[in-house]
């Protein structure tokens, strides 16, 4: 218990260094940065403004009141990051549901982790560990992957080595947002899962994705119903060769394999496949057989 009073009590000490302007800290060289940065500090809530580089746009509200109960409670166990803006001023990173459960018991102040960065590197801090701390759904972090690459250019491989995540599951999320929009809300809702979108994916008719979400959703389908579907779906448009074309085929091939036999004086061998392909050998006795032959070929 005497530690915990002690990590309190030094919190608290830090939050009034940060008060005082002519310990306005601005980069990790000024005075006092060692004894700020990295330390949990306890920051005014009215002091940190929402990160605008939060991937996540869906809460809870359940979720959020439960975990107010428990802060209510306990106290904010975890604490959440925070990047210094000016003085006195900061901006979230990460845990906004921490800090929204907060405001709603009513609490003034938060335990934080103060950090000094500039946009991008606020923008993979907060991706990356929203990413690898919660429990986003499919999209937010497809999106979150999506904004990592075009507003930090980073790649798939690098993005890999960021996230602790393979490259083939970060290929698969980012596959995720080429669902139908309706399809993808369906996702966020949990109407379907993952698995599902990634079955729909391999259908490039966007109305065709959303019928078989329909059919989804409305007959409780599993993902290997959805593979089968899509398979039978991916099997209809295959061209199918006609019985009577190939009855036509093999009519004609017999018809025609007597004038192969007379023209080259020997047994031609004809073979043709249901799907109308096929081939001719004609066979030879001698090398003076196959010059003869050869002759006929060349007229």
């Amino acid at each position: 218990m005497a530690k915990a009073v002690k990590k309190q009590a030094l919190g608290r000490g830090l939050s009034a260094l940060l008060k005082d302007p002519e310990n306005d800290i601005k980069s990790i060289d000024d005075k006092n940065a060692d004894k700020v940065v990295g330390n949990i500090i306890e920051l005014d809530i009215d002091s940190i403004e929402i990160n605008p580089f939060q991937p996540r746009t869906n809460f809870n509200e359940d979720a959020l009141h439960e975990l107010a109960t428990s802060i209510k409670e306990l106290g904010v166990i975890q604490p959440i990051t925070v990047r210094k803006l000016d003085f006195d001023k900061y901006q979230l990173i990460s845990g906004e549901r921490r800090l929204r459960a907060s405001k709603l018991v009513g609490l003034e102040t938060i335990p934080a982790f103060i950090r000094i960065a500039n946009d991008n590197e606020s923008l993979v801090m907060a991706l990356v560990e929203n990413i690898q701390r919660h429990d986003l759904d499919p999209i937010e972090i497809a999106l979150s992957y999506q904004r990592l690459m075009e507003e930090v250019q980073l790649t798939q491989e690098q993005m890999s080595d960021r996230v602790g995540k393979k490259r083939s599951t970060i290929a698969n999320y980012l596959r995720l947002l080429k669902l139908d929009p309706i399809i993808q809300t369906g996702i966020r809702d949990g109407f379907i899962s993952m698995g599902h979108g990634r079955a729909i994916i391999n259908i490039e008719d966007q109305d065709v994705q959303t019928d078989i979400y329909q059919k989804i959703v409305s007959q409780n389908l599993s993902v290997r119903d959805t593979e089968a579907l899509v398979k039978k779906y991916q099997d209809s448009l295959r061209p199918k060769a006609s019985r009577n074309t190939n009855k036509q085929s093999f009519e004609i091939v017999e018809e025609q394999q007597k004038s192969f036999n007379d023209f080259f004086g020997t047994k031609v061998e004809v073979k043709i496949s249901g799907t109308g392909k096929g081939k001719i050998a004609i066979p030879f006795h001698s090398e003076e057989d196959f010059y003869r032959i050869l002759k006929k070929i060349n007229g």
